[in-house]
């Protein structure tokens, strides 16, 4: 079977040496990720040490307090790299989409350290040019280690040199839609060195699966993992065969190699999906709410404290447009306007009035478009501007509102776009935002067609199942330039 033949479930022909021809090391994931939170706290002291040294000089009475600096800088920095995942190994593979967070995360502990160092009323004693250049430092190093490990990691994986072995058992479609996705995914670390099938019998002529050799039955998996380096081995049958799998792995745990069961054939529908306990009971979680526990928690207080200062802060323009809007037009200051929220809830949106007041009636919600006669003078300019969005800072002190979020849509256009988009109402699972996404990403203004729409519906659902802080800070940057750039609001 793929180049050698089965006799009473040994290998033969060559078999059981198949894999020495190349020699290379295991991959252990988390051996890497401990390596680079070890160099992370590294880079930070050595960088810290060398400004110190080269610039502030060696002084005994100063050393004690630059000590516990370096100190608290790499707990808070490598603390807050675990939990907010920079050290998954996915994270570390993938550096290029991780510096924005990196970066982020620098800043915040640079920010800590000042007000740590003013509160404790020992700023005057730190060398300013230590505090901004060792951070600065440390934080474009951080970010070019990572790129080089990954450099590193992926060039030896490619060569052959380091590698994770994995055997699959079961000669099924579940085990080719496990090779396939495996395959599908940049990991040129992992090895699928071939299939066993529990089944297999003398009489079954050369066969491969996913393009991968059915190299025996398990007692041929059992003499190969004797002979041979296997990291791991994945069980690929379908769940219901129960007593199959419960002797299979059975035989399997008496061996020195991670044993898996691979997900059943309706998985692979969700495959950005992982198992769960509930009370205890592993589950498939297909639709997590995107927003629970602590996140729920530290996204009201973003909202609160932004919100907060945003009204502070533009408290007085507000009161000038407002000014502004009543001497151009008569009508009303501020536009009311139904909108659908969280769980599909209606809500009444604030915005500045931008169109004429006392219009004849309209058939449905016409989205606003270019040199739209409706508008007024003032509301050009609002609209321009974006500024018509700043009321909704009272919808996000109420609640109703998000900073940060799916916009909202009209409830005509709501349903509208719902008969003809499917899970158009998904992007309801949050509250919707007074910026997102979706309008820092070029999708800002009229949606006059399906696609336009459908793509900010994309946009809206991939916010909401990878939201962070540090993402929701990333779109709240990217919003005060889109404002001045994006020619499509008006």
């Amino acid at each position: 079977m793929g180049g050698a033949s089965v006799k009473n479930g040994t290998p033969i022909d060559g078999l059981k040496g198949q894999a020495r021809h190349r020699k290379s090391v295991s991959l252990s994931s988390t051996i890497i990720s401990g390596i680079v939170g070890i160099a992370d706290g590294a880079i930070i002291v050595a960088v810290g040490a060398a400004f110190y040294l080269g610039y502030v000089g060696w002084n005994p009475a100063t050393v004690p307090l630059y000590l516990i600096s370096l100190a608290t800088n790499v707990i808070l920095t490598v603390g807050l790299f675990y939990f907010a995942g920079l050290y998954d190994f996915d994270a570390i593979l993938a550096p290029d989409r991780r510096f924005g967070k990196i970066i982020w995360i620098c800043a915040l502990v640079f920010m800590i350290m000042i007000v740590w160092a003013f509160a404790l009323k020992v700023s005057s004693e730190f060398s300013r040019v230590w505090f901004f250049f060792s951070q600065i430092s440390e934080t474009i190093l951080i970010c070019l280690f990572r790129l080089g490990i990954c450099i590193q990691i992926r060039s030896r994986a490619r060569a052959g040199e380091i590698a994770r072995r994995i055997a699959v058992v079961g000669g099924t479609g579940q085990a080719a839609c496990f090779i396939d996705a495996l395959r599908s995914k940049d990991t040129p670390w992992n090895e699928v060195i071939g299939v066993f099938d529990d089944r297999l019998n003398e009489e079954r002529t050369e066969e491969r699966i996913a393009d991968v050799p059915v190299m025996g039955n398990i007692g041929n998996l059992l003499s190969y993992i004797r002979h041979n380096r296997v990291d791991d081995v994945v069980v690929a049958l379908p769940w219901n065969a129960v007593d199959r799998l419960l002797t299979i792995i059975g035989q399997l745990r008496e061996l020195p190699v991670n044993v898996r069961l691979a997900i059943d054939m309706i998985s692979y529908e969700f495959p950005n999906r992982g198992i769960s306990k509930f009370a205890g009971i592993p589950l498939l979680d297909v639709a997590p709410k995107p927003l629970a526990d602590w996140k729920i928690v530290m996204k009201a207080i973003e909202d609160k404290v932004f919100a907060t200062l945003v009204l502070i802060a533009f408290g007085p323009l507000m009161a000038l447009i407002a000014i502004a809007i009543k001497f151009d037009s008569p009508g009303p200051v501020i536009f009311r306007q139904k909108r659908f929220g969280f769980n599909n809830k209606q809500f009444d949106i604030y915005k500045f009035r931008t169109m004429r007041h006392g219009r004849s009636p309209e058939k449905g919600v016409p989205q606003a478009k270019r040199n739209d006669p409706r508008m007024t003078r003032v509301g050009k300019f609002l609209r321009r501007a974006s500024l018509d969005e700043l009321p909704q800072i009272f919808n996000v002190l109420k609640g109703t509102m998000s900073l940060v979020g799916p916009r909202p849509h009209a409830v005509d256009h709501n349903e509208e776009y719902a008969k003809i988009i499917a899970g158009y109402f998904a992007r309801h699972r949050v509250k919707p935002g007074i910026t997102g996404w979706a309008q820092v990403n070029g999708l800002r203004g009229e949606t006059d067609t399906p696609q336009k729409m459908e793509a900010r519906v994309e946009h809206d659902i991939y916010y909401m199942e990878n939201w962070s802080l540090f993402l929701d800070l990333r779109i709240l940057a990217k919003t005060a330039i889109v404002v001045f750039e994006n020619e499509n609001a008006y």
